[in-house]
C-alpha cells in the first residue's frame, strides 16, 4: 500500500499537468463564444464558486469502484440524455432519484452485492452534436448543444452561445445535489420503507405486482436481520449517491478543477464521476490530456470504431499506475455489433492486467429514427445488447459490472417495447425529451429485472 502510494506521488510531482494544460491541444465540440471578454468574465466568477462536490467523496467512489472491478458491487449509472435548467425542480429530482432507487433494490436484491448508485445528473447541461449547425426551411443557426451553452429555440437569439449559462449550470447544479442529498440523509432512501419509493402511476403497470413482491422480500430479510441482531439497521437508512456528467465543455470543467488540503493532485469538483464522450476519446485530444491530470474516476465511452491498441494506449496515459478505481470502459457497440467487436477490446485489456470497470451503455448504439422522423430506440434491442454483454464477458474471462443508462422517472413514451409493448403510435402520446429517447420507469425496472434474470443463468 505504502509503496502505491508513494509511486503515485512521485507521479504527481514529476508531472507537468495543469488543469488548462489541455489548451494546448485540439478540443472537439466547443462552443465558439463570440464574445471573448464576457467568457473570460463569467469563467473568473465560476473559479471563485465553492464546489459541487467533494475530495473525500470522490475518493470514496473510488474504493467502492475498486470493489466492483473485482466483482463485489454493481454499477448503476442513470439519468437524462440532456438536463434541462426548466426541470430543475423537485418533482423531477425525485422521480429521477426513485426510479435508480428501485432499479438498485431490485438489482442488490437479485445479485445480491451492493450497488453504486451514480446519478447522470447534477451537471448533464452540455451535449455534443454531429454539426456545429443546423439548418431548417432554409435558415441556418448554430446547433443546440445543451443549457450549458444556448438554448433549444430556434432564433438567432436563442442559439448565441451565452457565456451566462455556465453560471446558471453551476447553480442549477448545485441545487439539484442539495436537493438529492437532503432526500438521502433524510430517509428518503430507508430500506425499512421501500414503498415510499412508488411512483404515482405504478400501480398500473405489468410489473407492479413482482416489485411489491421483491419489495415485501427485502422488508422481510430486513425484519429478520434486526431481530438476530437485536438492534436496528440504522445504517439502512441511508444510502451512498454519486453524480456524473460527460465533461465535455472543458472551459466549464477547468474552473471547478482545484487542488484540496491534505489531498496529493487535483480534482475536478463539479461531479464525481466525469467520463470522456465518444466523439471526443482521441488520444491526443484535449479531453484525454484534461482527464490525464484528475485524480476523479473516470469513465471513456467505447464505441464501435474501437481499436484495440488505441483502447491499450488510452489507458496508459490515463492510468499510468494501474490504480484501482480509477478507469470504466463504458461501451456502446449497438446489439448487432457487440458480438464481433467486444471480444478483441476484453483481451488487449486483460493482456495489460489493468484493472478497469467494464460497463454496458445498451443505448446510443441503438438509436433508430421511424419513418415519421421520431428518434427512438426498441426495448428489445438494448435488452438484447445488455445480455449479450453479459455472455461475452463471461464467455472471455472478463465481468460486466455495470450498467449505464439513459433513463427518467417520468410517464414518457420514447422507446418502443417493454412490458406495455409500446408501438411507434405511442411515441407521439408523451415523447418529452429533446435529445436522445430514455428509458421511462417501467422500461428501467423491467431491465434491471432482466439483468438479474441473466446473471442468475450463467451461475
Amino acid at each position: 500500500m505504502n509503496q502505491k502510494k508513494n509511486n503515485l506521488e512521485t507521479s504527481l510531482e514529476n508531472n507537468d499537468w495543469q488543469p488548462g494544460s489541455w489548451q494546448s491541444r485540439e478540443a472537439e465540440q466547443q462552443a465558439s463564444y463570440p464574445d471573448e471578454p464576457a467568457l473570460q468574465a463569467a469563467l473568473k466568477e465560476l473559479a471563485g464558486l465553492p464546489p459541487l462536490v467533494t475530495s473525500w467523496e470522490i475518493l470514496s467512489l473510488r474504493e467502492q469502484i475498486a470493489q466492483a472491478q473485482a466483482g463485489k458491487r454493481f454499477f448503476l449509472q442513470g439519468g437524462d440524455c440532456a438536463e434541462s435548467f426548466n426541470e430543475c425542480n423537485s418533482d423531477v429530482i425525485t422521480n429521477r432519484l426513485k426510479v435508480l432507487l428501485q432499479m438498485s433494490l431490485a438489482l442488490t436484491h437479485g445479485l445480491q452485492k451492493p450497488v453504486i448508485r451514480v446519478g447522470r445528473f447534477a451537471g448533464q447541461y452540455a451535449k455534443p452534436r454531429s454539426s456545429d449547425v443546423e439548418t431548417r426551411d432554409g435558415v441556418t443557426l448554430p446547433s443546440y448543444r445543451g443549457d450549458l451553452v444556448n438554448s433549444v429555440e430556434f432564433t438567432p437569439e436563442a442559439r448565441q452561445p451565452d457565456p451566462r449559462r455556465l453560471i446558471k449550470g453551476h447553480a442549477s447544479s448545485s441545487m439539484t445535489m442539495n436537493f438529492v442529498r437532503a432526500l438521502v440523509d433524510g430517509g428518503f432512501a430507508d430500506l425499512h420503507h421501500p414503498e415510499y419509493w412508488n411512483l404515482s402511476w405504478v400501480q398500473h403497470s405489468p410489473l407492479a405486482e413482482e416489485f411489491q413482491r421483491l419489495a415485501d422480500s427485502l422488508g422481510r430479510a430486513v425484519n429478520f436481520m434486526e431481530t438476530i441482531s437485536g438492534r436496528r439497521a440504522g445504517v439502512l437508512k441511508r444510502v451512498d449517491f454519486y453524480t456524473s456528467h460527460e465533461a465535455l465543455h472543458l472551459h466549464y470543467e477547468q474552473a471547478l478543477t482545484r487542488k484540496v488540503p491534505r489531498q496529493e493532485g487535483w480534482f475536478n469538483l463539479t461531479t464525481h464521476f466525469p467520463w470522456i464522450g465518444m466523439r471526443t476519446a482521441a488520444i491526443d485530444n484535449a479531453h484525454v490530456e484534461y482527464f490525464r491530470g484528475i485524480r476523479n474516476p473516470v469513465g471513456i465511452k467505447i464505441g464501435p470504431g474501437a481499436e484495440p491498441a488505441e483502447l491499450q494506449r488510452l489507458l496508459k496515459i490515463l492510468n499510468p499506475e494501474s490504480e484501482t478505481g480509477r478507469m470504466v470502459l463504458i461501451h456502446r457497440m449497438g446489439a448487432s455489433e457487440i458480438e464481433n467487436i467486444l471480444p478483441p477490446l476484453i483481451k488487449a485489456v486483460q493482456d495489460m492486467d489493468s484493472p478497469v470497470l467494464w460497463v454496458c451503455d445498451p443505448m446510443h448504439g441503438n438509436t433508430e429514427t421511424t419513418e415519421s422522423g421520431i428518434k427512438t430506440r426498441r426495448f428489445r434491442n438494448i435488452m438484447l445488447e445488455t445480455e449479450t454483454a453479459i455472455e461475452l464477458h463471461h464467455q472471455h474471462g472478463s465481468h460486466l459490472g455495470g450498467v449505464h443508462l439513459e433513463l427518467t422517472g417520468e410517464n414518457v413514451t420514447e422507446c418502443t417495447g417493454g412490458a406495455r409493448n409500446l408501438n411507434e403510435a405511442d411515441l407521439k402520446r408523451a415523447y418529452k425529451s429533446i435529445v436522445d429517447p430514455r428509458l421511462n420507469y417501467e422500461q428501467a425496472l423491467e431491465l434491471s429485472m432482466l439483468i438479474v434474470s441473466k446473471f442468475e443463468k450463467l451461475d
